[in-house]
């Protein structure tokens, strides 16, 4: 029997996980039962790594052999960086990312899913290389060579040094760390339901992760970071504000950075990032668009705020990165190194009680149409054929 349908599968449970879990009214945000506010006060990026994909807090041994591992394999096959050079200098890094990652698993084709050491062999390369090549990218469309990775450095710091082939301030550092953290994992989103629908087919790790990374790609999920930018950038002044914000709502368009399909307070993230942008701002100048968000905030609160619309995790995310130095189009990509601990997590739970995603549908078109032989067809027999399944 055909259920009701829901747009976008609103509010469908499509899984049992116990990887994260938010509550969207007191804006909760916890990785394996721990706040993420706890998280980005304490933690590293490769410690919630291994929270989320194995499920406990690592030891310290554990850790350290961990990180261990990810530093040994940052280094990408030399044929990966080749091909990267074929790629056009406009194109997207994102677009560059997921041929990237898809072409991992040339490299590492054989699918051994029942066995523990091949599931934490991908899960250390795909983590240690994927920041790798989007440093890589970013440095090959400029027509320089990648820069190869320091093992002295740790993970956030090693990613920076690689974009510019200067050690990070540790402040900055630490801050990315923390955006890292901030990213890695939200229940089942977007890119999350595409790594689950492609892993339950069993194939390899690595196409996987290339699905998600298609799917964070756009504008309506990890693209919207970028989008806040250009938004900013177009609103000009705080003066503008006001009008920007009236022309939006008359437009009924919609304002990027704010809303969310699960949170109606202010999104626990944006309140961080926030916090670490203006650490920032104290040791490295204000962005000139920062007192543009603020007023944005207020504005849109003030309108909307009755109507659970208030900043998310895109809202001020773009702004650190601007302060790190970071160029606008490489956003979505970090985003894409933070959430690959995410969806492993995600693939490795699904590995455990696996059935092929398999949804139903409504169908909505014609029924017992008749054939016409294409020596008798005519445009109005077609415009009749398209009329008749648009009214059905």
């Amino acid at each position: 029997m055909v259920g009701e349908f829901k747009p976008g599968l609103e509010g469908v449970p499509a899984a049992l996980s116990s990887i994260s879990y938010v509550d969207g009214r007191e804006g909760i945000l916890e990785y394996r039962g721990i706040r993420i506010e706890e998280l980005a006060k304490y933690s590293t990026f490769l410690e919630t790594a291994y929270l989320l994909i194995w499920g406990v807090l690592p030891t310290q041994e554990e850790l350290a052999a961990f990180e261990h591992e990810i530093r040994y394999h940052r280094r990408i096959k030399y044929r990966i960086r080749d091909m990267m050079k074929c790629f056009p200098e406009s194109g997207h890094p994102m677009d560059a990312l997921q041929a990237s990652a898809a072409a991992l698993g040339l490299f590492y084709s054989r699918r051994d899913l029942q066995n523990p050491e091949y599931i934490r062999g991908a899960v250390v390369r795909l983590l240690a290389k994927i920041p790798t090549m989007v440093a890589a990218f970013q440095l090959i469309r400029k027509g320089n060579d990648p820069v190869s990775p320091r093992d002295d450095l740790d993970y956030s710091a090693n990613f920076l040094y690689m974009l510019s082939e200067k050690e990070p301030d540790p402040l900055a550092a630490r801050v990315f760390d923390i955006c890292l953290t901030l990213h890695a994992e939200h229940t089942i989103n977007a890119s999350t339901f595409s790594a689950m629908v492609t892993a339950s087919t069993l194939t390899d790790p690595y196409a996987v992760i290339a699905s998600a990374v298609g799917t964070l790609g756009g504008p309506l999920h990890g693209g919207a970071n970028e989008e806040v930018i250009t938004m900013l950038e177009e609103i000009g002044s705080v003066e503008n504000v006001p009008a920007y914000l009236e022309k939006c709502l008359q437009t009924k368009s919609k304002i990027m950075g704010f809303g969310h399909r699960v949170y109606k307070v202010k999104d626990p993230r944006a309140t961080i990032l926030q916090q670490l942008a203006e650490q920032l701002f104290e040791k490295f100048g204000r962005d000139e668009y920062y007192d543009i968000a603020i007023a944005l905030e207020k504005a849109v609160e003030a309108e909307l705020g009755h109507k659970g619309i208030h900043p998310n995790v895109d809202f001020y995310s773009g702004l650190v990165y601007r302060k790190l130095g970071i160029p606008t189009d490489l956003f979505t990509p970090i985003f894409a190194i933070s959430r690959v601990a995410g969806w492993l997590a995600h693939w490795k739970e699904q590995l455990a009680e696996n059935r092929i995603y398999r949804p139903t549908q409504i169908y909505t078109g014609q029924r017992n149409a008749p054939y016409i032989e294409i020596d008798k067809r005519t445009a109005a027999d077609t415009e009749a054929l398209i009329a008749a399944g648009a009214a059905s």
